[in-house]
């Protein structure tokens, strides 16, 4: 672990997590779909691809300036792509446990998935479904916009910088720092090493969750 203070032994009064490469790996299928979506395009797949994670389909669409193209039936022919396309889709190591331990009312998703797509990629990774969601649709603007992260903060009742992120992606990094919470970055899913003064965390195998009497959560290295 990496940081500038650390984040176990931290009350907090809840942890957020995204989904996509933080508690999941869905990186094969998200990059099939893509990919096809990409030489329909005429986008170039090498320089594509890496950008894609973490993003609302809609605002990935936007960003490659397309002429003509619908945004919305874009995004939503990704998304269907997507539900129909969950192979290889798995845990990131120890995560459903690691989650499954902490207290239903104190811990939420926040993806930038659609719904659909998020509870389908869950149920295929053998995720639990949290009390509190945030999804694509519940924000009018998706990370690195905090909005999410602050909605969900909002609806479990406690403020977003009493909380820990659980992120992975750089747009979540930061959509996290924006939203003035601490954060923990999961590398599993990442090819290269990543430069940051945030704490690191493999995955969930070596960690886990205390509560204290005044329910505050507690990350705790096993």
């Amino acid at each position: 672990m990496s940081a500038h203070r650390s984040v176990f032994n931290t009350p907090y009064r809840a942890f957020l997590f995204d989904m996509d490469g933080t508690v999941l790996n869905s990186i094969a299928a998200a990059e099939r779909i893509w990919t096809i979506w990409a030489v329909r395009h005429g986008v170039d797949v090498a320089s594509f691809l890496p950008t894609i994670h973490g993003v609302r389909a809609i605002d990935t669409v936007n960003r490659q300036g397309l002429p003509g193209v619908d945004a919305e039936a874009e995004a939503a022919w990704i998304t269907e792509a997507e539900i129909e396309d969950v192979e290889g889709v798995v845990e990131v190591r120890g995560a459903a446990a690691f989650l499954r331990s902490l207290p239903a009312g104190q811990w939420a998703i926040v993806t930038s998935a659609p719904r659909t797509l998020a509870l389908r990629r869950m149920a295929a990774a053998g995720i639990p479904e949290p009390d509190v969601m945030v999804t694509a649709e519940e924000v009018s603007a998706g990370k690195p916009d905090p909005a999410g992260y602050r909605l969900a903060a909002k609806r479990l009742g406690v403020e977003v910088t009493d909380c820990l992120i659980f992120e992975d992606a750089p747009v979540g990094i930061l959509a996290a720092e924006a939203a003035g919470a601490d954060l923990v970055i999961i590398t599993e899913t990442h090819e290269h090493p990543i430069q940051t003064q945030h704490a690191l965390l493999a995955n969930y195998q070596s960690v886990s969750a205390s509560v204290d009497p005044d329910q505050y959560l507690r990350l705790k290295q096993i």
